[in-house]
């Protein structure tokens, strides 16, 4: 069987060459006579492999040395807990711009252990858009104010970074991280869920200033401590170890392959481009999002009639273009078009669109 586009929102699409190594590498790991997936994490082995994945992932992002980088489990969703119990220490506030699901989970986790307040949303139209914010909002001694920068499930991004002075930005980059180049330095704290476009599921990404650690609530769980995996290397427990060795694939993929996060911001360009001009000169097909707050990695449409997307999904899953349906709470279609996925792929799949509409009009 040939492979499908898979336009999977996470887990979603890996490189191919990535694949082919570690199945290449399934048996026997670089002459260890051993998987990656069975040997010990505490191995000289896997301890060049992990630290390889960290130096790798600070090349390519460009973080700063006074960032720690964790890699962790539970999710991007167990940040919604982590970081308040971290980093609400002081004022016990913080500020949330609500733009989707994710950001609105975060909210609502944060309150459990502090107040948190929101100084925007956009939930009035849909979250089709990215809110203009009001700096004199914001709230001046919060302990840190919390984005999230891209959103999965309905497609928009943040393209300019709020201004938050001396309060800590923390942003879910769970969708875009890797995806183009992100100032690092503009955060105190970034997160994200390896499996949209650095990894299988399974391993969770801190990248977090090291002024922020330290400082956690005393009802905080060690497990939950960022100081107990700064300290441990990222080793206080069993890490995803198999998952990790992917992501150190996936990043000499970015590295050696594709040239680092500047050419892949520009693929990744073309890609979401072919799809939106379609979507703007198309009578069937309409994009939901703004133009101006259009996200390069999840790209939601529809056609205003419900009877007709489920036909379009149905059609184009039988065609090879699977993962289509866009998220139950906003129903319609969604291509995500992560790092992994080639140019052709969003190519065809205009092609096939273009042929469903000039059948179905």
């Amino acid at each position: 069987m040939s492979r499908v586009y898979n336009f999977s929102a996470g887990p979603s699409i890996l490189p191919e060459s990535v694949l082919k190594i570690a199945a290449d590498e399934m048996m026997d790991y670089h002459g260890s006579g051993q998987s990656v997936m069975e040997m010990s994490h505490r191995s000289k082995v896997y301890d060049d492999i992990i630290k390889e994945a960290e130096r790798l992932l600070r090349e390519i992002m460009n973080i700063p040395d006074n960032y720690k980088v964790l890699f962790l489990q539970g999710g991007a969703s167990s940040q919604f807990a982590m970081i308040p119990l971290n980093l609400l220490n002081k004022s016990k506030k913080a500020d949330f711009v609500i733009t989707g699901q994710w950001a609105t989970k975060a909210y609502q986790e944060a309150s459990r252990y502090g107040e948190a307040h929101i100084v925007a949303s956009s939930k009035d139209k849909t979250f089709s858009y990215i809110p203009k914010l009001d700096p004199s909002t914001f709230t001046k001694d919060a302990d840190y104010f919390h984005i999230c920068v891209n959103n999965t499930i309905y497609g928009t991004c943040y393209h300019e970074l709020p201004d938050t002075g001396d309060v800590p930005l923390v942003g879910d980059i769970s969708s875009c991280i890797l995806s183009e180049p992100i100032d690092v330095s503009r955060f105190g704290l970034l997160y994200a869920g390896a499996q949209k476009n650095m990894a299988p599921a399974g391993l969770t990404v801190v990248i977090i200033r090291e002024d922020l650690i330290g400082h956690s609530q005393d009802i905080t769980p060690t497990m939950f401590k960022y100081e107990t995996h700064s300290e441990n290397g990222s080793m206080y427990n069993t890490p995803p170890c198999y998952i990790i060795y992917i992501a150190k694939l996936v990043l000499e993929w970015l590295k050696n392959d594709i040239g680092g996060l500047e050419n892949m911001k520009k693929i990744n360009e073309k890609k979401a481009g072919i799809i939106y001009d379609f979507l703007d000169n198309s009578k069937m097909f309409r994009g939901t999002v703004v133009k101006e707050d259009r996200s390069l990695m999840n790209i939601p449409f529809v056609t205003g009639d419900a009877d007709l997307d489920a036909k379009f999904i149905k059609e184009a899953t039988a065609a090879g273009f699977v993962n289509l349906k866009g998220h139950r709470s906003v129903g319609g279609m969604r291509a995500s078009v992560y790092n992994a996925m080639p140019v052709k792929g969003c190519e065809a799949l205009v092609e096939f669109m273009k042929k469903f509409e000039e059948e179905n009009s």
